[in-house]
């Protein structure tokens, strides 16, 4: 198949009616929507993206007795080591290098689960929700915020049934974290940390100018798509290392908000953040800093008062005060983590979002989930079948149940940690105003708001 650009006049006529902030743009062709498939019927599945994110998916997805029936994947050499790697389970399955033709051509296909760089999220996963497919995509659900807007309206749109791959929020421990927090055991809620060590991806340096040859079989050009054009290093970009790039990922504020801020913002019932300040080093430059803290002020909400959300990464720790009656019950602070602090107490969930290990004022210690001050509060949320995230994703595409994270609220988390990387981009605190997606006097942040994608691939 020829290697023909998705031009931002093609996928723009494609969208549909876009979100708040954005220009409406009218849907060409007819609106297809994907009936449920019969609880006993597997699932025509699709995997595009087969780096080592996607491997684990697809064992779920095996594991799980879904039908793979279509692999997609730029390098050749990946889809070879898929090939080998899952025998049997993926013999019968069509290879495509191009998504585009996948969606074209497999008319069977009920269900595609996304795992590219999160620069590719947005444009595949709109592809596969106007083709009528239910889609699994990994997080951050998008690389931008406009993005991130788009894809949850084309959500509502297109009435597929979605799933983030933020896999904490299927945990017995999240739902009932949610629980907890809602019942107001915690007290009002002023401050949430989160935590991340120091991550492998390149940080802290700008882009390489030299250039390495191709490997055989890997589309560089087609790789890049949206992004700025680069010459080709070895092991810088692909595979693996292109989360630490903005121009492809966002470092580890990008590749944990889904996960970690999804507790707080979901249970807080967090909008926008009205201010982000950060403080680390090296800020502003190609990639994400080596160590940093991200600071998200979000205004009074209802009866809540107003709550501060810290990211810290790259050794930036939360103050002892915070970390407090952690090391009498794990013999030290871990090395990652998510705290949310109440006046009466403190629920340390996990910077995945699904532990539960809880502490009231005066406690020097935490306790689980039989803790006497949670036994009273009754269970409200739905649980995940067996806690598996892709599971309940599968059921719900058959008709049975909902997701718990589909791309209307994955979108609006994504958001939140991608406006804090504009800060740290630009090197410089925000007053944000979400709702209109708009960085107060930085108007030299649009074009990471809204980037204008490489002509001829954008969205």
């Amino acid at each position: 198949m020829k290697n023909t650009p998705v031009t931002r006049r093609t996928f723009l006529g494609r969208t549909g009616q876009a979100a708040l902030g954005l220009a409406a743009i009218p849907l060409m062709g007819p609106r297809r929507l994907r009936a449920a498939a019969p609880a006993s019927q597997k699932l025509n599945i699709a995997c595009i993206g087969l780096g080592g994110q996607m491997q684990g998916l697809m064992k779920e997805v095996t594991v799980l007795e879904q039908n793979i029936v279509a692999l997609c994947d730029l390098d050749g050499n990946r889809l070879a080591v898929t090939r080998k790697a899952f025998g049997a389970d993926v013999e019968k399955a069509t290879v495509y290098h191009d998504y585009r033709q996948l969606l074209e051509k497999e008319k069977s296909v009920d269900a595609v689960v996304i795992a590219t760089p999160d620069h590719w999220h947005a444009a595949i996963s709109h592809a596969a929700m106007a083709a009528g497919k239910h889609v699994y995509c990994e997080k951050p659900l998008t690389h931008t915020i406009a993005e991130a807007r788009q894809i949850a309206a084309a959500a509502r749109q297109f009435k597929v049934v979605t799933q983030t791959g933020n896999q904490g929020s299927s945990s017995a421990n999240f739902r009932r974290s949610m629980e907890i927090i809602q019942a107001g055991v915690l007290g009002p809620v002023r401050e949430v940390h989160i935590w991340h060590p120091v991550h492998s991806w390149p940080c802290g340096v700008d882009a390489p100018t030299t250039a390495d040859p191709i490997p055989a079989g890997f589309d560089w050009n087609f790789w890049l798509g949206p992004a700025p054009m680069r010459p080709y290093k070895t092991g810088i970009y692909h595979p693996g290392n292109w989360r630490g790039w903005y121009d492809f990922g966002g470092g580890s504020l990008a590749d944990f908000c889904c996960h970690a801020f999804s507790l707080p913002v979901r249970a807080l019932d967090l909008d926008y953040p009205q201010r982000i300040e950060v403080t680390g080093a090296p800020l502003a430059i190609a990639s994400f800093p080596k160590s940093c803290r991200v600071k998200f002020s979000f205004p009074a909400r209802g009866t809540r008062p107003a709550v501060v959300v810290y990211f810290h990464t790259g050794g930036d720790m939360p103050p002892v005060e915070i970390t407090a009656g952690m090391g009498a019950t794990f013999n030290q602070v871990p090395n990652t983590g998510c705290l949310i602090v109440g006046d009466a107490g403190t629920l340390s969930a996990g910077l995945w979002n699904n532990d539960f290990h809880i502490r009231m004022k005066g406690e020097t210690s935490y306790g689980g989930t039989n803790h006497e001050a949670v036994k009273a509060v009754p269970q409200t949320l739905p649980r995940a079948p067996r806690e598996r995230h892709m599971l309940e994703w599968i059921e719900a595409c058959q008709g049975q149940g909902k997701t718990f994270s589909p791309f209307e609220i994955g979108g609006h988390v994504t958001e939140i940690g991608a406006a804090g990387l504009l800060a740290l981009r630009l090197g410089k605190d925000l007053d944000w105003d979400g709702a209109a997606m708009v960085a107060k006097d930085h108007p030299e942040t649009a074009a990471w708001i809204t980037p204008q994608h490489r002509e001829g691939w954008g969205l």
